[in-house]
């Protein structure tokens, strides 16, 4: 049988017990999508429908260690929620020595939508516009972090625009802020350093839960596999949107797998 590579994506970021959210749901998409996976992992997170019930931040030594132990041949990264200061500014400079002209999709996740902060300290936030991503990554926040990582308002569709441009304008190699937390039908806007791209599509049924995961997995995966941007984005809103048409349960939370 002739054998196909298939392309490696690596995720750093949090667990989750469901594998509905972070690292675990990451290898489902990339093994859906076709990509290899790899993960470190830099906080455990005891998580249900009720919400956040306990975090456990790795130490910083472990984090290095996994980092440094990832594969070689990386064809994009997957970065979630960093939880702590010292974890971005670890991931930050790995960022800096080891992905150079490599796709890295950062999800800035600071909070849980059942309730709870993935944060362990008060210097998160800042350290994560800073320092990661000020760097050249793809940030994918949705209209609530991107108010509270820019201290400026995202609950428009101009103001969406504004916050997008803003991430490129600090450093960022492109910036696809989520509107599905305003009104009516959502829209996404897409900013990179020559202008911006604006993605509509109708509201769905249901309220999915891990969908900002799936699509910073998704948008990984498509980049890995050789897609322009654009395309990508256009790729894992599709993936998105099918897989919260899909209405899966788990317990009483709708899920993507």
């Amino acid at each position: 049988m002739e054998r196909v590579d298939r392309p490696l994506v690596a995720s750093i970021g949090t667990t989750h017990p469901w594998n509905i959210a972070g690292v675990g749901l990451d290898a489902q998409v990339c093994a859906e999508l076709h990509c290899a996976h790899a993960m470190a992992v830099v906080a455990v997170s005891a998580q249900d429908e009720r919400g956040l019930h306990a975090l456990h931040v790795v130490p910083p030594e472990i984090v290095r260690a996994q980092l440094e132990a990832l594969p070689p041949g990386v064809a994009a990264y997957r970065i979630g929620a960093l939880v702590s200061s010292e974890t971005v500014r670890i991931v930050a400079q790995f960022v800096r020595e080891r992905a150079s002209g490599i796709p890295v999709v950062v999800d800035p996740v600071i909070g849980v939508t059942l309730g709870g902060a993935l944060q362990s300290d008060a210097a998160l936030l800042q350290t994560l516009r800073d320092e990661l991503l000020a760097l050249p990554v793809i940030v994918t926040p949705n209209a609530p972090e991107a108010a509270h990582l820019l201290g400026m308002p995202a609950d428009s569709a101009g103001a969406l625009q504004a916050a997008a441009r803003a991430f490129v304008d600090r450093g960022a190699a492109a910036a696809l802020v989520k509107g599905g937390h305003l009104e009516g039908d959502p829209a996404d806007i897409l900013a990179v350093p020559d202008g911006e791209r604006r993605f509509e599509a109708p509201r769905l049924p249901g309220s999915m839960r891990g969908s900002g995961c799936t699509l910073a997995a998704a948008l990984a995966c498509e980049l890995a596999l050789g897609h322009e941007l654009e395309a990508a984005v256009r790729s894992a809103r599709d993936y998105v949107r099918a897989k919260i048409s899909k209405r899966t349960m788990r317990g009483a939370l709708q899920v993507a797998f």
